[in-house]
């Protein structure tokens, strides 16, 4: 059995080798992510920590969940309290809890009013696990509602999306991408989809029909590569919308809670939606919680006693951390960090993409940043950045995702700047 008793001493959980758990993770686990061979033992801030005493600052942030940093003292020091005090256990839905009470408020008030065209009524929260669960509860929301106030025979109701999208890997959630390795073998798909490309706003108009009840967007793309939309084209959807009675909802799972520079990605174009996906950083990244937000009236009417549910969703523990994690954010202004800190490094990194031969073009916003390159092996340089003490992935095969956590300060800035003109820098 392996040794996990000397924890005060170990830098991490065990002490067990490297090569012991590359070992217990090929035999025991799937095989379903193709990992660095890296073990990180501990986390801190934004540096990821190695057995051998090695450090990596991490340019990934578990795709914006850390958008606190790892393990933030105050979130942290939250969860500890309601661990140690009895106040964490998971509880029944069909009683109340302080913590997720409050949580509903702080986000529901932090979040602008959702569906405006109905009127000031306030935001109300539906709280799940992993992101992905809650854009079925999004998904959910938008059929039934083009159903009861559209008049959509059920069964029949559509949803636009957009192709290079990413929301999740839920069988549903696949039904919705156009990328073909997550769909493969296991259909049949869910129906009810329609896909334009991302950012023609024409293309969303010519697929409209009586059925169609909303639309589902990330106001802009992560996994598909890290692009922004065309100038106006979230501002043409919210019109669009409007003209033709549909729900739109923005999934903001990656790119909200300050990752962009704003609180909210779609603060950039100051157009609101009906409805806002959010999860990841709602935490802290220190246990799952996602949320479906939107205008009252609609979560009213759609969501009734037996209509939806999760055992762990808004359970006590998740809630301590997302009251932590969302008084970090404001008191912070992590937003206002990665706009400071985002627009020095994405300014560092056009010097270097000026200077090199195998950068196609630098794109994003805040601390949200791509970098394309020409052989579309992103990759690849990927794993050289990592020989040299950053951790980066790729985005959509081409480019090199750069979204550290949001605590990053200019001495971050120059380590990382260092490494990138290392490696695409001949």
């Amino acid at each position: 059995m392996a040794d996990v008793k000397t924890l005060n001493t170990a830098p991490g959980f065990s002490t067990i080798s490297d090569k012991e758990i590359f070992e217990f993770e090929h035999k025991h686990g799937a095989h379903h992510y193709g990992r660095l061979d890296v073990v990180v033992r501990r986390a801190e801030g934004v540096w990821l920590h190695t057995q051998d005493g090695n450090k990596y600052l991490d340019c990934l942030a578990a795709y914006s969940a850390a958008n606190q940093g790892h393990c933030h003292p105050n979130i942290a020091r939250a969860l500890v309290e309601a661990l140690q005090n009895q106040y964490a256990s998971v509880i029944s839905n069909v009683v109340y809890t302080d913590s997720l009470a409050l949580f509903l408020k702080k986000l529901s008030t932090l979040v602008p009013q959702m569906a405006p065209k109905l009127g000031a009524n306030g935001n109300k929260v539906l709280p799940k696990n992993g992101g992905v669960e809650s854009v079925e509860t999004a998904i959910k929301t938008a059929r039934a509602w083009g159903y009861m106030k559209k008049g959509i025979e059920d069964g029949k109701q559509e949803i636009i999306v957009f192709r290079n999208n990413f929301h999740g890997r839920t069988l549903l959630a696949v039904s919705v991408s156009s990328t073909e390795k997550y769909k493969k073998g296991f259909g049949p798909m869910v129906p009810g989809f329609v896909d334009v490309d991302f950012g023609d706003l024409e293309a969303v108009k010519a697929v409209i029909n009586k059925n169609t009840c909303g639309i589902l967007v990330e106001p802009m793309q992560g996994e598909g590569g890290m692009y922004q939309p065309p100038d106006g084209f979230r501002k043409g959807l919210r019109d669009v919308a409007d003209e033709n009675n549909l729900m739109l909802i923005f999934d903001e799972i990656q790119v909200g809670l300050g990752r962009t520079g704003k609180m909210f990605c779609f603060e950039h174009e100051n157009v609101v939606p009906d409805g806002i996906v959010l999860g990841k950083a709602l935490s802290g990244g220190m246990v799952p919680l996602s949320c479906f937000v939107t205008n009252t009236e609609i979560m009213d009417a759609v969501f009734q006693p037996g209509r939806d549910g999760s055992t762990f969703g808004g359970y006590p523990l998740a809630c301590i951390a997302g009251n932590a994690a969302l008084d970090v954010l404001v008191d912070e202004d992590l937003a206002g960090r990665s706009t400071k800190m985002g627009a020095i490094l994405h300014k560092k990194i056009d010097e270097i993409a000026a200077r090199s031969s195998h950068v196609k073009e630098v794109r994003g916003r805040g601390l949200f940043i791509g970098i394309e390159v020409k052989n579309g092996d992103a990759m690849s340089f990927c794993s050289k950045l990592l020989k040299l003490g950053l951790l980066a992935n790729d985005s959509h095969g081409h480019t090199i995702r750069i979204s550290p956590p949001l605590i990053l300060d200019e001495e971050n800035i120059d380590y990382i700047v260092e490494r990138l003109e290392k490696v695409l820098v001949d």
